[in-house]
């Protein structure tokens, strides 16, 4: 977690988008990966992977290429929604929302803003706020400002 933070930081600091490695770390403890030998091969692997860099983005920018990947990503991350409560539309509307907000605006991040905003918006106006936290309101208005002052000028 430390580590993920510091990714976090430095990442944020250079101007880059946000460098996570806890996901990553985790997979590879449950491979069998447990000690800092996996870490150094991994690290070490990165490093011969900057020479490849220019190879890796000629490859990486074909959408022939890009697509399967893609495609098998998105089912893998549909095997959740089963879990999500239809009945309850305070949750499957901004669920709704951010699972076709994601494709048709092009961005994971906008398609997640479209979710929290309405989440909090449909708590508050079903009487069910007091169910998530303050927090979740002050991250809808500043999302909804970030959309009214920073993106609207970037269109």
């Amino acid at each position: 977690m430390v580590s993920d933070a510091i990714g976090t930081v430095a990442g944020a600091t250079l101007g880059t988008s946000t460098v996570t490695s806890f996901v990553e770390s985790a997979a590879g403890v449950e491979v069998g990966g447990r000690t800092g030998l996996t870490g150094l091969v991994v690290a070490a692997l990165f490093l011969l992977a900057l020479f490849f860099s220019p190879l890796i983005a000629m490859i990486g920018g074909y959408p022939p290429i890009t697509a399967p990947a893609l495609t098998i990503v998105g089912a893998m991350m549909m095997q959740n929604v089963t879990k999500i409560d239809w009945k309850d539309y305070t949750e499957s509307i901004p669920s709704l929302l951010i699972i076709t907000g994601i494709p048709l605006s092009y961005s994971i991040a906008d398609g997640l803003a479209l979710g929290f905003i309405s989440y909090a918006i449909i708590k508050g106006f079903t009487g069910r706020s007091r169910e998530i936290s303050w927090l979740t309101y002050i991250l809808a208005i500043v999302l909804m400002l970030y959309f009214v002052f920073v993106r609207s000028r970037m269109s």
